[in-house]
């Protein structure tokens, strides 16, 4: 749903900056689908190796691992809240 979300807010950030021609709506567009890329090319990398550590043999490799992935999806929640802060910059 958030990879939905996001080409939604980016369509829309696009709709906004077409009618209004502020360069904030755009930069507010880039940054919110800005996630997708982040998940597939950083995010993903992770996710496979650890979903492919069988439970019987992690090690603390995969514990750090797993931190780390915790730490990227919080990468993931900040991009989304700065292209909100972005979007309400542009109400000023």
């Amino acid at each position: 749903m958030q990879a939905s979300l996001a080409i939604v807010g980016g369509l829309i950030g696009l709709v906004a900056y077409m009618s209004t021609f502020d360069w904030r709506w755009l930069l507010g567009a880039v940054v919110l689908p800005a996630n997708w890329p982040y998940t597939i090319f950083v995010v993903m990398p992770i996710n496979r190796r650890l979903m492919d550590t069988l439970p019987e043999v992690a090690t603390s490799e995969t514990r750090r691992m797993l931190e780390w992935l915790g730490a990227l999806h919080a990468g993931r929640s900040a991009l989304g809240l700065v292209a909100t802060l972005i979007f309400l910059w542009t109400q000023r």
